[in-house]
């Protein structure tokens, strides 16, 4: 296993078919003036295309900084799983290779991680904002943290205020201490979709310490053709956040051995994701997945009676559990009356 202390930071960059937009994602990541302590992995996962030879290129232009590492197709959960293995850096973010980090944002993080190198107890967990660039819309969704952690300061989990009913840490949000994750024995199942969730949920415990820093850093590019998070491909891969939700719920610690706050926000965000998955099986219309939807609930209930209470207690959940042919017509129309708003698929 590398020593995590020759970078500051490591960006792991899954990449598949992307040679269409690799190029520009790992601009963005060494596009600030003092690059030297950031490490670039790219983890070309099985491409067919000429995704290859272009990150080839790439880290050629840059050795000092760049890496590659060739595979076979894992999954995008393999490949995050291989950066987490190799990374040399103190942080890690996972940034994927059609998205961009913005460079203010970038120099900012890496001012304050660059404090953290020498400190007895540095930081576990950035958290940062990030915006939803959806193709075609002039008006871009910034997800922001203001009004519920305090920006720039050393928090624990009881140090967060309540979340808003949509407002939880996705992947995008989040850079880890690279021994954390390694610590909590982060292992994404392989050739499942949607496994972001995990990564943003099951480290949590390991967590004792973090930092928000308020700038939008990450740039979320959404809306291209065949992307994953596309509804009619979101309905067609439903199994997968089912498989997802499955993995969180064995993940989830039990009240009382965990701080407060860091139960109260798993508890939160396992309710938006099991919401997530319920949404896309209602919006298959095929009623077999309704029967999937009840199991779905029904697992959480057999694997903990308390964390199935405390999830169905949320008002995502109580919602989207409304009985019936009607209560299935007012979660569609709610869907689709969010994504017109947020633009988030």
């Amino acid at each position: 296993m590398p020593e995590t202390s020759s970078k500051t930071l490591t960006f792991v960059v899954p990449t598949f078919n992307m040679d269409a937009y690799l190029e520009r994602c790992i601009s963005s990541l060494t596009a600030i003036p003092d690059n030297s302590d950031i490490e670039v992995l790219i983890v070309d996962d099985g491409s067919s295309d000429g995704t290859p030879a272009l990150a080839d290129r790439i880290a050629a232009e840059q050795p000092d900084i760049i890496r590659v590492i060739h595979q076979t197709n894992k999954g995008h959960g393999g490949a995050v799983n291989t950066g987490i293995a190799n990374a040399k850096g103190m942080y890690l973010k996972v940034v994927d290779a059609d998205d961009w980090v913005g460079a203010d944002s970038l120099k900012r993080l890496m001012d304050v991680m660059r404090q953290q190198r020498d400190k007895m107890a540095p930081i576990d967990m950035f958290v940062t904002d990030y915006v939803y660039d959806k193709v075609g819309k002039k008006r871009k969704h910034v997800v922001k943290f203001d009004s519920v952690m305090d920006a720039d300061r050393r928090l624990d989990w009881d140090d967060l205020k309540h979340f808003g009913i949509a407002q939880y840490m996705i992947m995008h949000a989040l850079i880890f201490r690279t021994d954390v994750l390694r610590q909590a024995k982060t292992q994404l199942p392989e050739h499942t979709f949607y496994v972001d969730f995990i990564y943003s949920y099951q480290p949590f415990p390991w967590v004792k310490s973090l930092m928000y820093i308020d700038t939008p850093l990450y740039h979320y590019f959404i809306g291209r053709d065949g992307q994953s998070v596309q509804t009619d491909v979101m309905i067609r891969r439903v199994d997968q956040l089912v498989r997802v939700n499955r993995a969180m719920v064995a993940a989830t610690p039990e009240r009382d051995t965990v701080p407060d706050g860091l139960y109260r926000y798993m508890i939160h965000f396992l309710s938006i994701e099991s919401v997530v998955a319920s949404v896309f099986l209602i919006l298959s219309r095929n009623p077999t997945n309704y029967q999937i939807k009840q199991e779905l609930w029904d697992n959480q209930r057999a694997v903990s009676p308390s964390i199935a209470r405390d999830v169905r207690r949320q008002l995502p959940s109580r919602a989207i559990n409304l009985p019936g042919s009607i209560g299935r017509w007012i979660i569609r129309m709610g869907y689709h009356v969010a994504e017109n708003i947020i633009g988030f698929n």
